[in-house]
């Protein structure tokens, strides 16, 4: 059982008390969602935050990788603001020969002023150049290469430097649900998952740890499948971080951040200086975006599903990025989408 000491129980309670005030005051502001979210953001905020709000008790437990950044030249300048790429990976029990794939792409762009979290995902099945092997799905380029050929991939797409990378592996999900008592979700329409044997009544659902791993999971007898996937994780992670900014208990608010800790890996540039810095940003940032990549339809290529991007959409919105303008870009293009309600 976790014990607390009683002067680190004063300090953590008071630690929460100013964190709930900002919470609040941000809370106020008008909130953007928009577009596919993807899982790997709710982490890097959570688990950003909960390092700003007790410093380095948890640093220890987010694991570095050496070599996750490409040393070859050719890649594309620093622009405004910071840009992280984060990566879902869901290693399958149930599977066990599958080991890690790239279940969940996104890059997350920081302003420069900032004000606002840019969310872009990158649908993982997503045909696009790979350095080295030819045009294939993107999730491929982290199969062949790891994220240093992911992270060109994703760079080479884009025209965006990326200045770190993250990964969260799925099965944190369970323990960091469970760890706050279950989230809650809205559902539209009755819809049953063969996969997992699983049947989603239309409305209000509790989820518990398993039940929201199979809820972001699914993707069988959903009208667009993955993309319908990347919603629900989006949804997600939205009721994820809402139940997290609302409790008070600092027990459960210990056994959230040590969940999501324990299930985050960075590249080893990151120090825990700049996982506090990430959390201040994400806490004082007025508007958390969510985007996708624009996509131009689904098809079928080697005898398999691929999304077909949107060439031009895809400059617009990366140029908007580089320009630290994304912004603008929202407000000319609109496609904004609740997370409040999903299929």
């Amino acid at each position: 059982m976790l014990r607390i000491r009683g002067g680190r129980m004063a300090r953590i309670r008071g630690r929460v008390a100013r964190i709930k005030g900002r919470v609040a005051r941000i809370k106020g502001s008008r909130r953007v969602i928009i577009g596919c979210g993807a899982a790997a953001l709710g982490v890097v905020l959570l688990a950003g935050g909960g390092l700003f709000l007790l410093q380095r008790v948890y640093d220890g437990d987010v694991r570095r990788i050496a070599g996750a950044m490409p040393t070859r030249g050719g890649r594309p300048a620093g622009g405004h603001g910071e840009n992280w790429l984060l990566m879902g990976s869901d290693r399958r029990a149930d599977i066990p020969s599958m080991g890690a794939r790239a279940d969940a792409i996104m890059l997350v762009h920081l302003s420069g002023r900032g004000d606002r979290v840019s969310v872009i995902a990158i649908p993982r099945d997503g045909w696009v150049p790979v350095p080295g092997h030819g045009t294939t799905k993107i999730n491929a380029a982290f199969a062949h290469g790891g994220p240093p050929l992911l992270i060109r991939t994703v760079e080479q797409l884009t025209g965006v430097r990326v200045d770190h990378y993250a990964s969260l592996d799925f099965g944190g999900f369970v323990q960091m649900t469970d760890a706050l008592g279950g989230v809650d979700v809205t559902i539209t329409k009755r819809t049953h998952d063969p996969k997992h044997d699983r049947t989603w009544q239309a409305g209000h659902q509790h989820l518990d740890g398993v039940e929201a791993l199979d809820f972001v999971r699914q993707r069988w007898n959903l009208p667009d499948g993955d993309l319908d996937r990347i919603k629900r994780q989006q949804a997600f992670l939205h009721a994820l971080a809402d139940k997290a900014l609302d409790t008070r208990n600092p027990i459960k608010i210990d056994r959230f951040i040590r969940a999501a800790t324990r299930s985050v890996t960075v590249d080893d540039s990151v120090t825990s200086g700049t996982l506090r810095g990430l959390g201040h940003r994400l806490l004082r940032s007025s508007q958390v975006e969510y985007l996708t990549a624009p996509v131009a339809g689904m098809d079928a290529r080697d005898g398999q599903s691929v999304v077909l991007l949107n060439d031009a959409g895809v400059r617009a919105l990366f140029t908007a990025v580089r320009d630290d303008r994304v912004g603008e870009y929202v407000s000319r293009n609109g496609a904004a989408n609740s997370v409040d309600a999903v299929r």
